[in-house]
């Protein structure tokens, strides 16, 4: 069963069942939307990249029990259930590498709340799940993603969506603003 947005608050018990998770549980201890770690400011919400498109329309589509049904109403338009489809993404480009890629750089690890990688782990943070040395990794790793962003305001015209398109799909995979 979908739950709308104002059903996630504290104290919720949220049960995963999907094609990567049976039986992981977890609990919000912070309201959504609450951003409270240091040096972590992401420019968009987990609804806000789902509807401009990110992954290929391909990333939650076996979980949308687990999120607010509003994010993927959002993203009506932008969601490929079978298979991936570089065409959903804002930018229209494939911009990812395969979970094989993000295990073996170590990026995702073995036992891992969010074996789907950082995304997942920032749609659980940004409900209000709070696991404090899964959140500094994936902080870390978000804050390292900023020299993407350098590169993009350094070779690119200031509104130029056309340049860079690649990097900027990637931006928006990591809740940077890719419109800059």
């Amino acid at each position: 069963m979908t739950h709308s947005l104002n059903w996630f608050r504290p104290g919720r018990i949220i049960r995963v069942n999907d094609k990567m998770q049976s039986g992981y549980i977890y609990a919000l201890t912070a309201w959504p939307g609450r951003i409270d770690s240091p040096g972590f400011h992401p420019e968009l919400t987990p609804m806000q990249m789902l509807g401009l498109g990110v992954f290929e329309g391909h990333y939650l589509n076996d979980c949308v029990e687990e999120f607010p049904a509003e994010w993927f109403s959002q993203a009506a338009g932008k969601l490929s259930p079978h298979t991936p489809d570089e065409t959903k993404n804002c930018f229209g480009v494939k911009s990812r590498q395969p979970r094989s890629e993000w295990l073996r750089r170590g990026w995702i690890l073995p036992f891992d709340p969010d074996p789907r990688g950082w995304f997942q782990w920032y749609c659980h943070y940004w409900l209000g799940r709070r696991l404090p040395e899964t959140d500094e990794r994936q902080i870390k790793r978000w804050a390292a993603f900023t020299r993407h962003r350098a590169q993009v305001l350094k070779n690119c015209r200031p509104g130029d969506s056309s340049c860079r398109p690649r990097q900027r799909q990637a931006l928006l995979q990591w809740a940077y603003n890719p419109f800059i």
